[in-house]
This record gives C-alpha cells, structure tokens and sequence, in this order.
C-alpha cells in the first residue's frame, strides 16, 4: 500500500506503525519519523510567509480566511506522480493542515481513486482511536493495537504518579499574541499531567483572550502552536510581564508534543506532569520543556 500523508500527525503515525517505506508524500512539517522529508517527496506547502511573527501569522491567517484561501497548497502534480492508495488527512482545523474538501478537488484534478481517511479528532481518547483507524485502512490492525496499548500503559502510569497530589490550575496559552486559550485534546494532557486547564474548552476550539481577563492560576505553559522550544521560551519571554506574578512559568515544544495528534502526545503529558508534579515522574529529555519564569 501507497500512503500519502499530508498532515504531520498522519506521518508521524505511520511511522509508528512501521509504515515510514510505504509514505509516498509528506508536509513540509513532517520530521517524524525523522529524516523523512529527505526520503519522501513533499506534496503540501505552506501558503504562510516564514519567518513572521506571532502578530503577522494571526493577521495573515484571519485575512486568508476572510478571503476563503487556504493556508496550505496541494502540489497537485506531485501528488499523482506519487500514486497513493490511502490519503491521510483531516477536516478539524484549516490552519493545521490540508483540509479534506480541498483533497477531494484535487483528487478529482489528478484523477486518483485512493482511499482518503480524514483524522479528525477532538480529545485525547479520540487520538488513540485515530491510530487504530489508520492501522485499520493500512492493513495493520496488531501493530496499532499494540502501539494504543503501550501508550495507554504510559498514561496509567502518570496517573498513578500524580495521584493525590493538589491539581494546579494551569493556563495554557496556544498563542500568546493574541493570547489563545485551548481547546480539542490540550486541555485533556493538562488533565492527564495532574492538573486543571483553566478557561479551557475541551474538545472544542481554541479561543481569543483579553490579557487583561485571564483567569487566575497556579502555573502558565505557553504552547504556541506549530512552534518547537526554542520559539516557544522566547515568545514567553515576550509575555512575561503580561502573566501573574510569582506564577511557575513553562513553554514546550508544541509543535512536536501538544498539538499534533500523534503518539508524541503521550511525551507531552509526561513532559507536563514533570513541570507540575517535579519528582513525580522521570525527567523528560532536553529539548521537550522548559522553565521561564
């Protein structure tokens, strides 16, 4: 089988399967497993301008969607030169990743009768169906139990941990300008991790906030969606005199561990437990997450 995956997530599922030597397409996001997009041609790109700031994104993104663009381009020649038999995408977030209908244009451009299974999920649980459903159509339904059963193992395991102690109420900003409050499975890791995600819409969409109306906390992760660590300290750093005071203050490579629906996830409640409950669970390794503040 012929797999096309055209969100990060997707690819990083895959390989966890043991299915890195079917991909035939891949984002310009996909670095799990790593080294992928040296092997696997990439078949979507991003329509943002790099290098822009958190203010520019959310202008640029707002402005696109006002418009009806997409954030991102299918190269659509690319795509049937590939000749996939199973497309792996999603329809939950337009800035995320590739939206479903704008695959079905293009497979009906290029003419290809592959399968196209959208992964759409709205909290934690929902992305460990995910990866049964992709070991489903890949025809590899033992090697995804199993990997759901070791991650489920792990989260259990967290819980036993924090188990007891006083759950913090943690804000959690998926943006910082403006500040986004989260939503779908984030608030779920906060949960998983010994804490209380305060203002949090689970399973919902992430939402605008007022500085000047954030909810009291006991500690902030700042987890700026589709950034890794480094960004992620320094766009806290920005805000620091923004959050309350005498407040813990941790970022985390997001883009990796917080809002990709993958199996890292799990590394992201671990990550978030050690920053809550230090101590409870081993420290996670360089480059997860980080104090600021």
């Amino acid at each position: 089988m012929r797999i096309a995956s055209l969100l990060p997530a997707g690819t990083e599922i895959a390989g966890r399967l043991g299915l890195a030597d079917r991909l035939v397409g891949v984002t310009f996001e996909c670095d799990d497993p790593p080294g992928i997009r040296d092997r696997v041609p990439v078949v979507v790109d991003t329509a943002l301008a790099a290098g822009a700031t958190p203010a520019e994104i959310d202008a640029i993104v707002r402005e696109r969607a006002a418009a009806g663009l997409a954030m991102y381009e299918v190269d659509r020649a690319t795509l049937a030169g590939a000749d996939p038999d199973l497309i792996l995408t999603q329809d939950l977030c337009a800035v995320c990743a590739l939206p479903g209908a704008t695959i079905a244009e293009a497979q009906e451009t290029i003419g290809t009768r592959a399968e196209v299974l959208s992964l759409n999920p709205h909290r934690l649980p929902d992305v460990l169906q995910m990866i049964t459903d992709v070991g489903a159509a890949a025809g590899v339904p033992g090697a995804a139990a199993e990997l759901v059963a070791g991650l489920s193992d792990r989260l259990d395991a967290v819980a036993a941990a924090v188990r007891g102690y006083r759950r913090p109420r943690v804000l959690v900003l998926e943006w910082t300008d403006p500040p986004f409050l989260p939503g779908h499975w984030v608030p779920d890791l906060v949960t998983a991790a010994g804490g209380t995600a305060v203002a949090a819409t689970p399973g919902g969409r992430s939402v605008t906030a007022d500085w000047d109306t954030l909810p009291e906390c006991d500690a902030v992760l700042v987890a700026p969606c589709g950034f890794g660590l480094d960004d992620a300290v320094t766009q806290a750093r920005a805000v620091l005199d923004r959050l309350p005071a005498g407040v813990p203050v941790h970022a985390i490579d997001s883009a990796s561990f917080v809002v990709r629906a993958g199996p890292r996830l799990v590394d992201g409640v671990e990550a978030i437990a050690s920053a809550l409950h230090p101590g409870t669970v081993p420290e996670p390794p360089a480059g997860r997450i980080a104090r600021v503040g």
